[in-house]
């Protein structure tokens, strides 16, 4: 088959959406469907376009043996509601022009990939009008989210008028998949049906993540063996909760033995860091490199995986 996978983040972005989504296309170019990709230049975690990359340049590269067009792309220097929603619309819009070229191609499915839900409607349009399915999977609800965080300017009528349009929108693709359970519940929740639904979980590959008895991270770290670690690994933004990790620090201090460590970026990590201001067991890490993930997942005793509980 011909696949057109349409998202906003893709490799060499080293975490979250992008390298999943940068692995699926491998997969599918793997089992012999002809892949290409649309997306943007790299900017996630950090919120800068990566060295060797253009924010305002279309360009044409080939990665892994799969055609990629990368589209202009706004990113704010300080994300809020209303950045956000320019900085997705850039995407949306410029992504257009990418979208229509590919008719000549005639592709069999076109893969949408949420966030960003913003350019679901032009991925839904061109599969209509190529005669292609269209596939939207979703690997964050980010409308719920940036409501239940506030993030969506306007208030409630704004609030309503988005949720009815994601609804009609939502019921357009002729399939829809997300990562766990409770996500696929909630899409039910919003009126598809299960016949249109289907799970399909994030992965992990354990020839590459694995236990290990030595660890060259801890010791490069400076970690007692006998010290008990904590860790956070992941993007650092509101929905997680983390201000609550710290507060568990804060009232942990005086045990020496436990340490807690909080590894990645995003856009409150500078927040976390002046709340931790003092606190003599909490340490910050960047990003690791993909080399080192199975060293720095060892380090931690305890792993932490918070969510707001809204």
């Amino acid at each position: 088959m011909r696949i057109l996978i349409v998202g906003l983040n893709f490799p060499p972005e080293p975490v979250s959406t992008g390298k999943y989504t940068g692995e699926l296309a491998v997969y599918l170019a793997a089992q012999r469907h002809s892949v290409r990709v649309i997306t943007a230049p790299p900017y996630y975690p950090h919120w800068k376009i990566q060295d060797g990359h253009h924010a305002w340049r279309y360009r044409k590269e080939t990665w892994q043996g799969i055609e990629i067009q990368r589209c202009p792309l706004w990113v704010p220097r300080r994300p809020t509601g209303f950045t956000r929603l320019i900085h997705l619309s850039t995407f949306a819009f410029s992504s257009l022009p990418a979208l229509i070229a590919q008719l000549r191609w005639k592709p069999d499915v076109v893969l949408c990939i949420a966030p960003s839900l913003m350019n679901a409607p032009f991925v839904l349009a061109f599969a209509r009008f190529s005669g292609a399915k269209a596939w939207l999977h979703i690997q964050d609800f980010e409308l719920d989210a940036a409501l239940k965080l506030g993030l969506m300017p306007g208030g409630k009528w704004l609030a309503e008028i988005a949720a009815r349009f994601e609804r009609a929108l939502l019921s357009g693709f002729d399939h829809l998949s997300t990562i766990s359970q409770r996500m696929l519940i909630h899409l039910h929740n919003k009126g598809l049906t299960p016949k249109k639904t289907s799970l399909f979980p994030n992965w992990v590959d354990t020839s590459q993540i694995y236990p290990v008895d030595e660890n060259p991270l801890r010791t490069h770290l400076g970690l007692p063996a006998d010290q008990l670690i904590v860790l956070y690994a992941g993007t650092m933004g509101k929905k997680q909760g983390l201000e609550n990790l710290l507060e568990t620090a804060r009232r942990l201090q005086n045990q020496t033995q436990i340490q807690f460590i909080l590894c990645g970026d995003g856009v409150i990590r500078s927040e976390l860091e002046a709340a931790a201001q003092g606190l003599p067991n909490v340490r910050f890490l960047p990003v690791q490199p993909n080399e080192k993930l199975n060293q720095l997942l060892n380090i931690a005793d305890i792993h932490i995986l918070p969510q707001k509980a809204d």
